[in-house]
């Protein structure tokens, strides 16, 4: 597994390229009028994890290096993109490339800044968008139909995966999007080579106003839950314009100005790790004297898929995995401290490795 993109995706002039740059620091053009963005912007975050210092100051490492996300702003859609409005297709082309999608969404009034559609309605937004996207898959879906029909005379897999892509058609005809269409596993993998931009998780960050901090609630955010809970996705409630402030502020200034605000953390925070969940993804940890680092796996890996996001030939070689909690790292002192105390495991290859596991590999 590469490195994760999450594409930022909205209509024009609701907070994402603010709050892009507020999460990578990376300065990209952000401006009150439509299509500031038309190359895709692309940024790696770090996924803070206070373990890695905790960590690092046992092992007396120098340096430590947190798990990685690529967020990639992507220009503003608007209604027709799918017909290439508004260079949509281009900008569609940019979502498919991505893992998974955070969707900004204005969640408050301002008339200085343009609307535009005119009015601000978080759900009307959402739907202009996943009408857009819908479309685009409905499109796609078409395409390979036409195709695969011709195989499938011959083809047994390209006649189920027509059946499959038929229903789906169907489906997203209804305008319902492809995530929420019920699917056996066998289907699931049927589709794995078309990629579909409704298939992709969605995270929703409701970007309010100045004047909701701390609470970050309002109607507007409520009715988001409302419809994010009906496709079993995920809110966060950001202020991307006072992320963008504290970016700009050193990190010992960082946690006195949340403090003043009311907040505890930053929301950008809360949108990495929150992402992070989205994907189904967990953190195993190594630690020594040269680096403390946690390395990114999906749910569910075992310990030699594990090991070969270190290197090919530690996954090739494995021998053992000799695994510590990071409670018992911390309870005993380090590795030694927790091997004396009975709390170090030798693992084998298809051991399941949980978040949050410190692990040497053990490699011929």
């Amino acid at each position: 597994m590469s490195q994760l993109e999450c594409g930022i995706v909205g209509l024009p002039n609701v907070g994402k390229s603010t709050l892009f740059n507020a999460l990578t620091r990376a300065g990209a053009a952000s401006s009150n009028y439509p299509f500031c963005t038309i190359d895709p912007n692309v940024g790696v975050v770090d996924v803070y994890d206070p373990r890695l210092q905790v960590l690092s100051k046992i092992s007396g490492s120098q340096r430590i290096i947190y798990a990685g996300m690529r967020f990639v702003d992507i220009a503003g859609l608007v209604k027709g993109a799918s017909q290439g409005e508004g260079l949509g297709n281009q900008f569609l082309t940019h979502i498919r490339q991505t893992d998974a999608i955070v969707h900004v969404v204005r969640c408050f009034e301002n008339e200085e800044i343009i609307h535009v559609a005119g009015c601000v309605d978080p759900i009307a937004d959402i739907e202009t968008i996943n009408t857009e996207l819908i479309l685009a898959d409905l499109q796609s879906v078409q395409s390979i139909v036409s195709r695969l029909e011709k195989q499938a005379k011959t083809n047994k897999e390209a006649a189920r995966a027509v059946d499959v892509l038929k229903r789906l058609q169907q489906h997203l005809d209804a305008g319902k999007p492809a995530r929420l269409l019920s699917l056996s596993q066998e289907e699931t993998d049927l589709l794995k080579p078309y990629p579909l931009l409704t298939q992709k998780k969605v995270l929703y960050a409701a970007n309010v106003s100045e004047s909701d901090l701390p609470s970050m609630e309002n109607e507007a955010v409520k009715r988001v839950r409302e419809y994010a809970a009906k496709e079993g996705n995920q809110v966060v409630p950001i202020c991307a314009q006072i992320e963008a402030e504290i970016a700009e502020l050193k990190d010992e200034e960082q946690q006195a100005f949340l403090e003043s605000l009311g907040l505890q953390q930053t929301g950008l925070n809360r949108l990495i790790h929150a992402s992070f969940d989205m994907l189904g993804l967990i953190t195993y940890l190594t630690t020594g004297e040269i680096e403390t680092r946690a390395w990114t796996v999906s749910k569910g890996s075992t310990a030699v898929e594990a090991a070969g996001k270190i290197h090919t030939d530690i996954q090739k070689g494995f021998i053992r995995a000799e695994v510590v909690s990071f409670d018992d790292m911390v309870r005993y002192g380090g590795r030694q401290g927790a091997r004396e105390a009975g709390k170090l495991r030798a693992e084998g290859k298809e051991y399941i490795v949980q978040d949050g596991d410190v692990i040497l590999f053990l490699h011929a």
